[in-house]
């Protein structure tokens, strides 16, 4: 059993930037392939970025260039930097957890969710 509890949303203006950040319970995080999703009312769950236990990353297209996903297996952390956000990255920002070792990236992939960190950016 994993759980993932994130922390970092918040209110931002157009422009600036968050860093979320999920704390995972466990002692086998680094065995775990990790991502982000996001949410916003009335649109499905969708996908932003993943990464591996080595540490490759994979994007969604709308995030290529202004995200990053990193991992800190020792303190069992996944992170995601949020650079120059737009209102449209408004949402509830998911992180997620999936047994075995590669990048996955559709959520019925992921065995474990956290409760989820809104981020709001206002024009």
């Amino acid at each position: 059993q994993v759980e993932l509890v994130e922390s970092g949303g918040g209110l931002v203006q157009a422009g600036g930037s968050l860093r979320l950040s999920c704390a995972a319970s466990g002692r086998t995080f680094s065995s775990y392939a990790m991502g982000w999703f996001r949410q916003a009312p009335g649109k499905e769950r969708e996908f932003v970025a993943a990464i591996d236990w080595r540490g490759a990353t994979y994007y969604a297209d709308f995030v290529k260039g202004r995200f990053t996903i990193s991992r800190d297996n020792a303190k069992n952390t996944v992170y995601l930097q949020m650079n120059s956000l737009k209102p449209e990255d408004t949402a509830v920002y998911y992180c997620a957890a999936a047994f075995g070792l590669v990048v996955k990236t559709k959520p019925w992939e992921y065995n474990y969710w956290g409760q989820g960190t809104q981020v709001t950016v206002s024009s």
